[in-house]
């Protein structure tokens, strides 16, 4: 992927290319501290706030086959994890994280990322559906970038992205 991204600087805008690097089991530590940085504040905002809580959600989905690092100069600053659902139908891929550290949220980061995943499941023929916590600002996020709210429960949010195929001519 060759998009960039914007960031303020002291001069004005600057661009920036993020990347993905693989993930390994040795890296789940770091990854949960993401996790926290990212929701905290919503979380402590719905009085949901649990460390110990966040480990076992990451745990319980700890998959790095199918786990991207998002790095900017060499620093992870959030990571996405995209994989099949299986028994779909039609197939669909599920993001069951994306996360952005907040001092780098802001940036097109998350929406280059998310770009990255529409890429992935457009090749396959895929739709995409991702949850998101309610009264979260990522709920925004995805509506403007082609989500459709499907479910809500409790606590979370359903979205579903489908590609859009042109119509032949």
């Amino acid at each position: 992927m060759n998009a960039r991204c914007q960031h303020a600087t002291a001069r004005g805008q600057a661009s920036i290319t993020p990347s993905l690097a693989a993930v390994t089991a040795d890296d789940f530590e770091a990854m949960l501290a993401i996790r926290i940085d990212a929701l905290r504040e919503s979380l402590e905002r719905l009085g949901r706030f649990d460390p110990a809580r966040a480990r076992e959600r990451l745990a319980a989905g700890f998959a790095p086959e199918y786990m991207r690092h998002i790095v900017i100069d060499g620093e992870r600053v959030g990571f996405i994890t995209l994989r099949p659902q299986p028994d779909s139908a039609p197939a669909v891929l599920q993001i069951d994280h994306l996360y952005i550290r907040p001092q780098h949220q802001g940036r097109q980061i998350g929406a280059w990322a998310l770009d990255w995943a529409k890429a992935q499941a457009a090749a396959l023929g895929c739709d995409i559906t991702l949850s998101a916590l309610k009264q979260s600002a990522a709920n925004r996020f995805y509506l403007r970038h082609g989500f459709v709210q499907i479910t809500e429960s409790d606590f979370d949010v359903g979205y579903r992205w489908t590609a859009r195929t042109e119509e032949p001519v």
